[in-house]
């Protein structure tokens, strides 16, 4: 397993995380995690890169050891200004190619549609975006907001490492013992009572009141100028959450230059199923657009 080692820059006040692998000034390589997960979730496919890479993954603000937002929920815009401050640190005045994973695949395209001379090219790992809303469920939608965050978010505890493991299992039946062992230990951390809490900020949970508005998200991957790998696993859940796979197919479509793989016998955790086949994917796209 390829040793990593952790960085800490001040991102809009808050101390931000980030996992490095890999030789300082290596072809540079930033990599974003989903939700309700952490940097360390892409060591598989870090440990099966062949090439010379200097890879960084950050904790999202709320996850991992990342420090949580004094507010009382989170914000999506304001991942896109966490990247942008997170790249001046890492990577002043040069573009970067950035793989994303579920959520971060969506912030990595908006970004790439908003910062368009940061970014060189970007690998979208299963990041399709949500089912299109209508403003006629913006009522329902800030009502739930205001009863979520009066009741408050939790998560619950595990009594062991090897809990959150089986947990990890249960919602992935893919996941080997061992690498499920790996994840949990940063999964998770330990409390004062001797049990195991998830590494994040239960408000994450909390809806978003403001509606997802497809027309706004395509008119930003529209504007993305670099090439972009659309990666989906075979065994994909996500079209249920994206409106079904004509939705994802037609998505796909927006992007003007964009080129798509399929990964076999994995599900949405595609990177946690096959490291293998995702390492080979990215390595031989960047090998066209930054050779």
């Amino acid at each position: 397993m390829k040793p990593s080692r952790s960085r800490f820059v001040e991102v809009r006040r808050l101390r931000y995380h980030l996992r490095e692998w890999g030789r300082e000034g290596a072809p540079m390589l930033v990599m974003l995690h989903g939700w309700m997960d952490v940097s360390a979730s892409f060591q598989f496919v870090v440990d099966a890169l062949r090439g010379d890479w200097h890879v960084l993954a950050p904790d999202w603000r709320g996850y991992g050891v990342t420090s949580w937002t004094s507010e009382d929920c989170y914000w999506f815009p304001d991942y896109l200004a966490d990247l942008d401050c997170v790249l001046d640190a890492v990577a002043p005045g040069h573009p970067v190619a950035l793989v994303g994973h579920s959520m971060g695949g969506n912030v990595a395209l908006l970004y790439a549609g908003v910062r368009t001379q940061r970014v060189s090219a970007v690998v979208n790992l299963e990041g399709f975006g949500l089912r299109d809303s209508t403003p006629d469920e913006a009522p329902a939608r800030y009502a739930r907001w205001i009863d979520e965050l009066k009741a408050g978010a939790s998560l619950r505890d595990y009594g062991s490492l090897s809990e959150v493991a089986d947990r990890l299992r249960k919602n992935n039946p893919r996941l080997s013992e061992e690498r499920a062992l790996f994840l949990a230990a940063h999964w998770s951390q330990p409390t004062d009572d001797g049990r195991y809490r998830i590494a994040g900020d239960p408000a994450h949970r909390i809806v978003n009141p403001v509606l997802y508005r497809w027309a706004e998200v395509e008119a930003c991957w529209r504007n993305v100028a670099c090439p972009v790998l659309w990666v989906q696993a075979e065994q994909t859940d996500a079209a249920k959450w994206a409106g079904g796979q004509r939705e994802i197919d037609r998505r796909a479509a927006a992007l003007r230059n964009v080129a798509t793989a399929r990964v076999a016998d994995a599900g949405h955790m595609l990177h946690h199923d096959q490291p293998q086949q995702v390492a080979a994917l990215i390595e031989s796209f960047l090998a066209g657009p930054l050779a």
